[in-house]
């Protein structure tokens, strides 16, 4: 049976009533992206914290209230600034204003991973500090803002899946009639709480904490293979479909790449290395 033919069983969009916009007061408006944002740095912040409650923490928890301003302008600075290159050049070209509205979206997580990380590094260098032990920490709590952001993409509407007949395809408004993949509901649950509960288990069972850049490592390689898969079955922005269509890869599939070769590497190097003693400050090569 075709896709067509379960258009009218499907998900419309519309029917959940879900609006973008929390809260409006003449021209100010609240968003749900806006806020999944604040509140993944607020609750990543409060969860780092709880963090480093236990022995052999890297930091202080006065530490951890600095670097989160450093964390914040990395996301902010990182995110943006890779999507502005990578995935939509040709429009901030034209318009070079429209980098600063923030509002409106466009953000890279691979930007602003790296954001995180160089802050993370120039943060440890000034506090003379494990560079590789911080990030550690620090990855634990990413995946609660990437769950809250891929929720708040969903409520935008936007990011959709390709055409399925699954019976929870939805019809997203402009993307045609055909029931589709929630895919940002998918890489919710794998990039938020699978991923957040793989690193909890290594962080509580093993001895990951003590070895820098086993965690941060798990991340990256978790977050690489799990967003890798996912594109397969997601549609490609907009303005890349051409790209993807060359290439055979989204553009996100192929930032990917390197990460999980990063990841494993990590990973790999961290298993090797002893174990480091508590409080230790110096910091290993990252491979």
């Amino acid at each position: 049976m075709s896709l067509a033919g379960h258009v009218p069983t499907a998900i419309y969009f519309s029917s959940l009533h879900l609006n973008p916009v929390l809260l409006q007061i003449g021209p100010f408006a609240l968003r749900w992206y806006s806020l999944a944002y604040i509140a993944g740095i607020l609750l990543g912040w409060f969860y780092l914290v709880k963090l480093l409650a236990d022995d052999g923490a890297p930091m202080a928890k006065e530490q951890a209230d600095a670097l989160v301003t450093w964390v914040t302008a990395g996301i902010i600075l990182g995110g943006r600034l890779a999507y502005v290159v990578f995935y939509d050049s040709g429009t901030y070209l034209a318009q070079p204003l429209k980098v600063f509205k923030l509002w409106a979206g466009g953000m890279s997580f691979h930007g602003g991973a790296l954001g995180v990380a160089i802050a993370i590094f120039l943060f440890s260098q000034r506090h003379r500090l494990n560079w590789l032990r911080i990030i550690d920490y620090v990855a634990m709590s990413a995946p609660i803002g990437l769950f809250l952001g891929r929720l708040a993409n969903f409520v935008n509407g936007e990011l959709w899946g390709r055409p399925t007949d699954l019976p929870w395809g939805i019809v997203f408004p402009g993307a045609g009639p055909l029931p589709r993949h929630p895919s940002q509901l998918y890489e919710a649950m794998l990039e938020g709480p699978i991923l957040f509960l793989l690193l909890w288990c290594l962080f509580r069972f093993t001895s990951a904490r003590r070895r820098p850049g086993l965690l941060s490592g798990a991340f990256v390689l978790g977050y690489g293979v799990f967003r890798f898969l996912v594109e397969f079955i997601r549609e490609p922005d907009q303005q890349l479909a051409a790209f993807a269509s060359a290439t055979g890869l989204h553009m996100g599939q192929w930032l990917c790449v390197p990460m999980v070769f990063a990841g494993f590497l990590m990973v790999l190097r961290a298993t090797i290395r002893p174990v480091v003693s508590a409080g230790a400050s110096d910091c290993p090569s990252l491979f």
